[in-house]
């Protein structure tokens, strides 16, 4: 069915505008950037900046964290060099991506490897969360927190609904630079092309592909049913965000600034997750004709 506009602007128009800088009284001690990707208006910003908040409050102006959404700061790849080499602090990267360099991220992203979100948390709050945190951590990279929530992935198009697996053929879609996304759909005999995110709404307003996949909540904050016509809940593939630290600066912060980090970051991973699932809920329920089942 068709994908417009105001279907996907019903939870939009409900997200909350605010100011990404932070702007305390007085100068802080430690002043960190964190990069994301994804537009202000995402729930993973919104979760962020909280964060950044409680941590000014609690560390008594000690920390302030600066958020730089919608890829100011660069691409995926050139965000992940930065906070290896510390040039940025913290980034937000999703799972599918982060799999480039630290392989055991992309475990998640295997096809239809859940069916629910009972089954993702059960993993990525035990073992395989901390696993995968684990290799986060040999890759020179600080896991700051639990796993936050991407979400089921979904197939957008502009020329066709797609409808079974078929419809897949000869299909140039746009993939993240995403090894099990781009295998995923070679096997369906799609014709995979990997882009960065920045350049998405481009690459689908001039055709340079018919279509591409991403959550429900990124579509509607991306803003990608303008350049899109149909949407399928194929749900492929569940996706995690991790937020990354430099490890030297978090060295850097007192033991007990390091404590706050970690925990308000936890606090906001919570909230996040339950802030997608509605934004998609509300998604779906609001307006019946955004995207056809599979």
């Amino acid at each position: 069915m068709k994908l417009t506009r105001r279907n996907a602007l019903v939870a939009g128009a409900a997200l909350p505008l605010f100011g990404i800088l932070a702007r305390p009284a007085q100068a802080a001690q430690f002043t960190y950037k964190l990069a994301t990707g994804q537009a202000p208006s995402h729930p993973v910003n919104i979760q962020a900046k909280a964060a950044a908040d409680r941590i000014l409050e609690a560390t008594k102006g000690q920390l302030q964290i600066n958020i730089f959404p919608a890829a100011q700061l660069g691409t995926d790849a050139q965000l992940i060099s930065q906070v290896r080499l510390g040039a940025v602090q913290f980034i937000n990267m999703a799972s599918s991506v982060l799999a480039t360099t630290v392989p055991a991220a992309g475990i998640v992203n295997i096809g239809f490897a859940f069916k629910n979100y009972d089954q993702v948390w059960q993993a990525m709050d035990g073992p395989l969360g901390k696993f995968i945190a684990q290799k986060i951590g040999e890759n020179g990279m600080t896991a700051i927190g639990p796993s936050w929530n991407n979400g089921f992935r979904q197939i957008t198009s502009s020329a066709k609904p797609v409808r079974e697996p078929g419809d897949l053929k000869n299909f140039k879609i746009r993939v993240p630079n995403a090894p099990l996304l781009t295998t995923l759909f070679k096997s369906l005999g799609a014709y995979p092309t990997p882009i960065d995110f920045s350049e998405v709404y481009t690459a689908l307003q001039t055709h340079l592909v018919e279509g591409q996949e991403n959550p429900l909540a990124i579509i509607d904050t991306a803003k990608l049913y303008e350049v899109q016509k149909y949407c399928a809940l194929s749900q492929h593939v569940w996706d995690g965000y991790w937020i990354l630290g430099n490890p030297a600066a978090m060295k850097a912060l007192p033991a007990a600034t390091q404590e706050i980090v970690m925990h308000e970051f936890g606090q906001s991973a919570l909230a996040e997750r339950a802030a997608t699932q509605g934004l998609v809920t509300h998604v779906n329920l609001a307006a019946h004709v955004f995207c056809s089942q599979r």
